[in-house]
């Protein structure tokens, strides 16, 4: 296949502005050179890790080991020993790249370390000649049911996905993105920072994410913003009081959030603040990019558009036969098949084979109704999402979207719990935005039922100072329990 990055071999683009971490930027010039000397340290590597701090020096070590042909394993600087030991235990890699001067924990010490100078210069590899299969990614699922398991991206995953969305979301080398994302995930690294280098725009990373930073920066010609929900949820508090922010809002060509479901209650916020609309996708680490709402379509709140050209999607019932009607109501697991896919879990040969069906569709545990045009609406995953009450299957996403629409609600998470009448009854765990006066059961029970459907409201509540999230902000549903 064809690089992935063709602007890196291209004179003509030499000159121009790749990275910007803080005050330290790159042009493609200086990237391909400091990617050729990372590739000139891999000789004979097979794969290596990356310890993923926001960094120059991650972007750097990642393009350079790719375009070498080594596969790259992202570790999140986070992870706790037991976590990070089960990662190189299982992916076994050659060395590990860093910045300069990087302290790392115990369990890295025997693995050989290459430290990346962002200022070193050799000739780049030509990866043109790497095969469409071969790995490019090892990236570890966040293990909510076990140990994480690494799902092998290859390059044709990549390409396909970064260049799906390119289509979707009309994105060019004129485009200049901002983003305060890490960069051990998909999101941060494979569409935040692979993404403008394949397209041979450029990525301005905050480092750390802020109001402020995200003004400064889209109102100095940033054209896109990438956030998750909780990074947008900041941003829909910060607008009433930062006219700055609302002018940079309004000013971007393109605003994406994806990761978990951005709230309708933010969508609308930041809507009225700036006129413009926040745009929502569907990936996941094994898929990489599904579905998007395009940049010419209707971004719709609480949908993630239609399927990216070349995905196949399709909603499923329990027995597996496809979900009859697209009508906006009819609950099915989201299967996929396309380019876009992972090939195998690192040496989990079961857990692969139990990922796919017999004929080549893979099987995503999202649970999702689609409306008659087409747009997919996620209500949640089937493991801690999807709850079957008094016969009927109902996804939590709805019920805390209406719940958040109440005045009193700051933050709310939905999830079942057994009930020997109804099979599971609906239980609302809700931060207060008074603690004092917390919303009570029947307040929150008439709203919920007054929007979406009787059945649909919650049979209990319980009151929490601040939900439980993961480093992508994502609620963390197993944790929440009655004691």
């Amino acid at each position: 296949m064809s690089s992935l990055f063709p602007a890196l071999a291209d004179a003509r683009a030499a000159r121009r502005p790749a990275l910007r971490f803080g005050e330290h930027a790159l042009t493609y010039g200086e990237l391909a050179g400091a990617a050729g000397a990372v590739g000139e340290a891999l000789r004979g590597a097979r794969r290596v890790a990356v310890w993923a701090t926001p960094a120059p020096e991650t972007a750097v070590a990642v393009t350079g080991a790719l375009l070498a042909g080594v596969a790259v394993v992202p570790l999140n600087p986070k992870s706790g020993g037991r976590e990070l030991g089960h990662i190189l235990a299982d992916s076994a890699p050659d060395l590990v790249l860093t910045a300069p001067g990087t302290l790392l924990p115990a369990p890295l010490d025997a693995l050989p370390r290459v430290e990346v100078d962002t200022a070193d210069r050799a000739a780049p590899p030509d990866d043109g000649a790497l095969d469409a299969e071969h790995p490019a990614l090892v990236v570890y699922t966040s293990g909510t049911t076990g140990p994480p398991k690494g799902a092998v991206l290859p390059r044709r995953a990549v390409a396909a996905t970064l260049d799906a969305l390119a289509d979707a979301w009309q994105w060019t080398a004129d485009d200049v993105l901002v983003h305060g994302l890490p960069l051990f995930h998909v999101h941060g690294l494979v569409l935040g920072t692979l993404g403008p280098l394949r397209r041979g725009g450029c990525v301005r990373h905050l480092g750390r994410f802020t109001t402020r930073g995200v003004a400064r920066e889209l109102n100095d010609g940033a054209t896109m913003l990438f956030g998750v929900p909780t990074m947008y949820h900041r941003v829909a508090e910060a607008l009433p009081a930062e006219p700055e922010l609302a002018k940079a809002l309004a000013g971007a060509r393109l605003l994406v959030s994806g990761s978990a479901a951005l709230p309708v209650h933010d969508h609308e916020r930041i809507a009225a603040a700036t006129g413009r609309r926040v745009v929502e996708r569907y990936g996941m680490t094994e898929t990489l990019m599904n579905t998007s709402v395009r940049a010419d379509g209707e971004a719709r709140p609480g949908t993630v558009g239609v399927p990216l050209p070349g995905v196949e999607l399709r909603l499923v019932e329990d027995d597996g036969s496809p979900v009859a009607a697209h009508d906006g109501e009819t609950v099915g697991e989201i299967q996929v098949r396309g380019p876009n896919l992972f090939t195998a879990y690192l040496n989990r040969p079961d857990a692969t084979a139990a990922a796919f069906t017999a004929d080549g569709w893979f099987r995503t545990g999202d649970m999702a109704v689609r409306d008659p045009d087409g747009q997919v609406r996620i209500v949640g995953r089937r493991a801690t999402d999807l709850i079957k009450s008094g016969g009927y299957k109902i996804g939590a996403g709805e019920i805390e979207n209406a719940l958040l629409e109440h005045p009193e609600v700051r933050e709310a998470a939905v999830t079942g719990e057994p009930d020997a009448d109804l099979g599971e009854r609906i239980v609302a765990w809700v931060v207060p935005a008074d603690p004092q006066s917390p919303p009570t059961l029947r307040e929150l029970a008439d709203h919920v039922a007054g929007r979406l459907a009787p059945h649909k409201r919650p049979r209990v509540v319980r009151h929490l100072d601040a939900l439980p999230r993961n480093d992508m902000g994502k609620i963390m549903k197993r944790a929440l329990t009655r004691d």
